[in-house]
């Protein structure tokens, strides 16, 4: 029998700005649902002069609270997929900062969604399973631009033979109420809901989110991040060669 659950997560990318943080603290106290809300937080940008201390401060918070996830914005505070410079360097730094502050995220998802062969790597090094994939696409990013698509959870296969665990992101807020309302078009096995920090300060997107995760709990047992990973590692996965050669 397949086992059907949810997992929600949120992209921490304003883990300095006092009312996006005291919302989202609130919410993932608060466990709407029965959720354990995962904190994908975005590192201190050191170009921008992000304070390390009070970022260190709120992320341990977060730990404590609900799963821990690595988000890297590989551009700064306001730019999401890379510009320049190397990807997977920007991954395998941000990941050692982490572990070296005490922290230990086990989970990573890309800025944009962008995620390649090296930063797959890099992933993969750091002992993360990854939830870049979506089920969906963005309307934003065009045809051209890379992304990875995945609707159940799976293996990445890389050149070098490593296996990196697959989780990924089948619903926004968007999805997820429409789908609450119509129950029959919610058919993944796991569903993995993402919102963002800034959602939460639009009131009413806040309140959208809480009805749809309640909603959401009466049609999935609700789950975490975590716990998803020690069951997707307990099974057979299928496994995907998801970068060409």
């Amino acid at each position: 029998m397949v086992e059907r659950y949810a997992v929600v997560s949120c992209h921490v990318e304003r883990p300095l700005d006092d009312t996006a943080w005291e919302r989202f603290a609130r919410m993932q106290a608060r466990r709407p649902g029965g959720f354990r809300i995962a904190a994908l937080i975005r590192p201190p940008d050191e170009e921008a002069g992000e304070d390390a201390g009070r970022w260190l401060a709120r992320a341990r918070e977060a730990a404590e609270r609900g799963p821990l996830g690595h988000h890297t914005h590989w551009g700064g505070p306001s730019q999401a997929r890379p510009v320049a410079r190397d990807p997977a360097e920007r991954v395998r730094r941000e990941g050692s900062w982490l572990r070296e502050a005490g922290l230990e995220p086990t989970v990573f998802c890309g800025g944009g969604w962008y995620l390649d062969e090296a930063v797959a790597g890099a992933v993969a090094a750091l002992g993360y399973a990854d939830c870049t994939a979506t089920a969906f696409r963005l309307r934003y990013l065009s045809e051209s631009e890379r992304r990875l698509e995945a609707a159940e959870p799976c293996h990445l296969e890389l050149h070098d033979g490593r296996r990196l665990l697959e989780l990924p992101t089948t619903h926004s807020l968007g999805m997820l109420f429409r789908a609450a309302l119509r129950p029959d078009t919610l058919r993944e096995p796991l569903v993995h809901v993402y919102f963002h920090d800034t959602d939460l300060l639009d009131r009413r997107r806040a309140a959208a989110l809480r009805l749809a995760l309640a909603l959401l709990a009466r049609r999935r047992a609700p789950s975490d991040l975590d716990a998803a990973i020690q069951r997707a590692r307990a099974q057979e996965l299928p496994v995907r060669r998801a970068f060409a050669r």
